[in-house]
Order: C-alpha cells, then structure tokens, then sequence
C-alpha cells in the first residue's frame, strides 16, 4: 500500500506541476488574478489522473513487488501455501474493487471538477460569446454576429444539414428583429444555406427559397463542442446518449467514453497482472532500473494500441465494440500466455 500511495503523489505531483506550467503561459496574455493558474490545476488534474491511474496501478504493482523481493517476503508468501498465481489473484481482487470505487467516487468528482475547469476557463476565452448544448428539446446555439444575437433550435441533425429549426434574431438591446424557420439548412460552411425558409418580421410572414446566413458555427465546429466528453458523469453520459439519439446525432463518441468507463476495472486488474508478471519473470534480474523500464515500455505500448483502436472506433473505422474489446482481449490473451508458465517459477 505504501508503495503504491508513493507511485500516486509523486504522479499527482507531476500532472499538478505541468498543468500550473500550461495554465500559466494560458493566463500570461490575460489579465486575471495569478491565484487562477493554482486554482484551474486543482480543477483539472483529477480528469488526467484517471486517465493515467492504470499505468499509474502497472509501476505501483511493481514498487510492491521489488518491496517483496528486497525483503524476501515473496518466499515467505510461497512457504505459507501462497503460490504466483493466488499472489496474483490477490491483488487483481483488489484491483478490481479498487477500479470500481474510482469510477463510482473518483471519477464522478474528476467529471464534475473538470465541467466547473470548463466553465472558468472559458470566461477568459474569445468564444465565451458562443454557446452550443445539445438537450431532450433539441440542439440550441447562442451565436453573435455583427452585434446580432441568434438563437438557434433545431430538432434534429443529419450529417452537415439541421432540420427543424427556429431562428431568432436580437439587436444589442435584445429587441427582436426577426425569426426564420425551415426544416433544412446546411451547416457545412460558416455561411449557412437555409432552403424554404419561412421569415417572420414585423408580423409580416414570407417565403424564401434560398436565405444566406453567416455564423460562426459550422458542422465541424458544432461537432468539436461535444468532444470533451470526460467532463460529463456516467449518468450524464446516459442521458446524452438519449438526447443525441433524438436527434438523430451520432452516438459514437459518448459510447466510447460510456464504455471506457465501465471497462475500467477490468484494466486495472488487466495492468495489475501484467505487472505482476513481468516482476515475476524478471525477479532473478538484479537491476531494479531494468525491472522499471520493462514496464513502462509495456505501458507506452499498450496506451498507443488502447489509443489506435480509440481513434479508429470514434472515426467509425471499425465498429465500436471491436475497438473496445480488440485491446483489453489482446492484453487477456497475453496475460494467460504468460500466466500458463508463471506459477511454476
């Protein structure tokens, strides 16, 4: 345990000191309090710490175990009755409780501090005038052109076009200038085509086959909005599933995070064995340096293979359950491998 709460703040302590360094040269062109670069690293490290605690659990399996073998205790353990595998067993138990409790607790805060990190950084930001939010009536965009405030619903969307939607048009002192409506408008470009669009204005209605609109929204920036999914709690990632359904937005991206999240314990006991198995191999080695760099290599390896099959479930490359499951069963296939021979050294 003490091993592994070492491991733990020394990498809190790095994330921590990193993000103090990028919220500083943020801030160094903004005028704000210096208090705010401390303040914003206490908001944002969780989120980044649960995206490291499972090779965080790979280096502090292996501080437990070179623990073991500097005081002799894995021969105690073997004396007793406990052989590799039930050491092994032991501690992914552990981990997988250990797994349940961070995404149940750890990373319910973590999604929480980063939504509040979200909100304050984006008060010292260009695009604090524009919001997009996607909710069970719709997406709705607040946009400022040339002094003009648009607000924006629309019921569904469909690859670049919005259908269903209502435009409303403010001066600067929020008096209404007029509203559109129509069911198809192309979003491809920041200068949108609405099709048969219906223009109400001073209580007078008509009809437009083709009306230009500029914003400073397009499909890609819309779509941009809702990739930073980790600030969003399980529950939360449930319910905008449910709104991305109903307007018929792709779900890919929440379901990845869905199913990262709930895949969670099951990588930690994952990097728990692997690690114990590398210790377990490489325990006749004197050097505690080599023992370390073979499992951070592994570590470098498995996020850059956890990262390819990320990316290539999120562009639709592959299906989505392909892209989860083709790792972790990879790693599985490896441990029992290994596990195979592991019992008897």
């Amino acid at each position: 345990m003490k091993s592994f709460l070492n491991v733990f703040m020394i990498m809190i302590s790095l994330v921590f000191i990193l993000n103090i360094l990028k919220e500083i040269e943020f801030f160094s062109t903004k005028e704000a309090n210096s208090f705010y670069p401390i303040y914003l690293s206490i908001m944002n490290s969780p989120s980044i710490i649960f995206e490291m605690f499972p090779f965080i659990f790979l280096i502090a399996t292996q501080f437990f175990f070179l623990k073991l073998f500097n005081n002799d205790e894995i021969n105690i353990f073997k004396y007793s009755g406990l052989k590799n595998i039930k050491i092994i067993n032991i501690l992914s138990l552990i981990s997988f409780f250990i797994g349940i409790l961070t995404i149940t607790v750890f990373y319910s805060l973590s999604s929480n501090l980063q939504h509040y990190y979200l909100q304050v950084k984006n008060q010292f930001s260009k695009d604090k005038l524009y919001l997009a939010v996607i909710n069970k009536n719709g997406l709705w965009i607040k946009d400022i052109v040339d002094g003009q405030t648009n607000i924006i619903n629309s019921s569904k969307i469909d690859n670049n076009f919005l259908t269903n939607t209502f435009i409303t048009t403010f001066d600067k002192e929020f008096n209404l200038i007029r509203s559109v409506k129509s069911n198809k408008i192309d979003i491809k470009d920041n200068e949108w085509l609405i099709y048969d669009a219906t223009i109400f204005k001073n209580n007078i209605s008509q009809k437009s086959e083709l009306v230009k609109f500029r914003s400073n929204f397009n499909q890609e920036r819309i779509e941009s909005l809702f990739s930073n999914l980790s600030s969003l709690s399980l529950l939360k990632l449930l319910d905008l599933r449910q709104n991305y359904k109903s307007l018929n937005y792709s779900t890919v991206d929440v379901d990845m995070q869905i199913y990262k999240v709930a895949t969670y314990p099951l990588l930690l006991v994952i990097m728990t064995i692997l690690s114990s198995i590398i210790m377990l191999y490489t325990k006749k080695s004197n050097s505690k340096v080599f023992k370390i760099i073979i499992g951070l290599f592994f570590s470098v390896v498995i996020y850059y293979i956890n990262n390819f099959f990320n990316v290539m479930g999120s562009t639709e490359k592959l299906p989505l359950l392909v892209s989860i499951w083709t790792p972790i069963i990879f790693l599985v296939l490896i441990n029992l491998i290994m596990l195979i021979n592991i019992n008897e050294k």
